[in-house]
């Protein structure tokens, strides 16, 4: 029997069985050949009826993933992650943050509530790719309007399944975040795809430009009355708020809404100068992709806001708050990717369960006298918030809308608003 990729090319097909009877035995007598898989015009079968391998994860390391495909076709290279996530592909797949990423989920079964266009995160997919060990046969969910499938083929995403995402994980977990290349490709060889994810890099890039909005914008939307949770802290009182879009999820923006906020989303190069112009009572510095060394010009306009308006920062906003602050970001060995991550706030000495996603950190240990590090990672003591009362600042590494994950952190939008009307009352 011939084989190919551990597949079966031909297979046995039998003849009615003769019974044969005699005295002392009885027994089956079978006459069999062999029907092969691509011989079409003698079997009418025009291909197998299963999918098989027809794509490949090929990483840094040299290593090569043989897996499924779905989604689009053809070749991607990015940088390999993987998140803890047990819910919310889609609000992860419509995180600009991802941008550069191939997102592998190390919960195995993905895509069996659908897709649809309330849980989406931004206008469109910015990752590279999805890894995933089972994609689901069917959808059952009431609001599902699309299959995950059909959804990442339309954005032009390459998907792939019936990989081991555990053995990949635990790799990543060893030797940090790879770069990888995914393809579907039979014409390139396997030398040629290690070399692509060899010659390739994250580091350094300006991965903002292409995800933030490229003119101001309002945005008036609140959080659905039928999601909805938190309604301590809530004010009357309306704050402007003018957001920097550094990749911002649209939860973000209806949270504050929630809050009580009128907000202008503005472009991630628009000039402080601008947003001071607005008079606006506060400003958000909100989460985006990459590395916040490769944005120098964002570094700058947050130099030039702080101290003159209180400001949030989130996630890549954080990043940014750290180093215009004088302190120093570096890469971490494989990031913060899930809804599943705990944060102690040294305030209060509550402990939160946060949703994280990020690659870089805050080193806590180079920023200046006045700078207080409000929140700690608990798995590995990493630098989760900041605050300098001073300079009317408050930061957090995660992300308090969660979107997917526990909504622990939410009360952290009340603190904003806090911050606004203390400033307010001071004038």
């Amino acid at each position: 029997m011939e084989c190919a990729l551990g597949v079966a090319t031909h297979f046995p097909s039998c003849s009615k069985p003769q019974i044969i009877n005699s005295p002392h035995a009885r027994f089956l007598t079978l006459k069999c050949h062999s029907i092969s898989l691509s011989d079409n015009s003698s079997t009418g079968l025009a291909e197998r009826p299963w999918k098989v391998a027809d794509a490949r994860l090929v990483l840094e390391d040299g290593s090569i993933w043989r897996a499924k495909s779905f989604g689009a076709s053809g070749t991607q290279v990015g940088e390999v992650v993987f998140n803890t996530s047990l819910t919310g592909y889609q609000e992860i797949l419509t995180d600009p943050s991802y941008a550069g990423q191939f997102v592998l989920m190390t919960n195995p079964h993905i895509g069996n509530t659908g897709v649809n266009f309330d849980d989406e995160e931004s206008r469109q997919c910015f990752l590279a790719g999805l890894v995933i060990r089972s994609l689901s046969i069917s959808t059952s969910n009431w609001r599902c309007t699309q299959t995950l499938g059909d959804y990442l083929a339309e954005r032009n995403i390459m998907g792939i399944y019936d990989v081991d995402t555990r053995a990949i994980t635990r790799r990543l977990r060893q030797d940090g975040s790879l770069i990888g290349v995914l393809s579907t490709d039979v014409s390139k060889t396997d030398e040629e795809l290690i070399n692509a994810s060899r010659t390739w890099d994250i580091v350094g890039v300006d991965l903002i430009s292409g995800v933030s909005c490229k003119a101001p914008y309002e945005w008036t939307d609140k959080t659905n009355s039928e999601w909805d949770f938190n309604f301590n802290g809530r004010n009357e009182e309306t704050f402007r708020v003018v957001a920097y879009d550094f990749g911002i999820k649209q939860n973000i923006l209806r949270r504050l809404a929630s809050y009580g906020c009128k907000i202008k989303v503005v472009p991630s190069t628009w000039p402080a100068s601008e947003t001071l112009k607005m008079k606006p009572d506060g400003v958000l510095f909100s989460n985006g992709p990459g590395d916040p060394s490769a944005v120098p010009y964002a570094v700058e306009t947050v130099k030039e806001i702080i101290g003159k308006v209180p400001v949030f920062g989130i996630c890549m906003g954080h990043q940014l708050l750290g180093q215009a602050l004088g302190g120093k970001t570096f890469k971490m060995k494989f990031g913060h990717h899930g809804g599943n991550h705990p944060v102690r706030n040294l305030r209060n000495g509550s402990v939160e369960i946060s949703a994280q996603n990020h690659n870089y950190a805050v080193d806590p240990e180079s920023l200046p006298e006045g700078a207080e590090v409000t929140h700690v990672n608990l798995n590995d003591g990493s630098c989760a918030g900041l605050a300098f009362s001073q300079l009317k600042l408050m930061s957090l590494q995660y992300h308090p809308e969660a979107s997917p994950g526990p909504h622990d952190s939410d009360p952290v939008f009340g603190e904003f608003m806090q911050l606004m009307k203390r400033e307010k009352q001071n004038v």
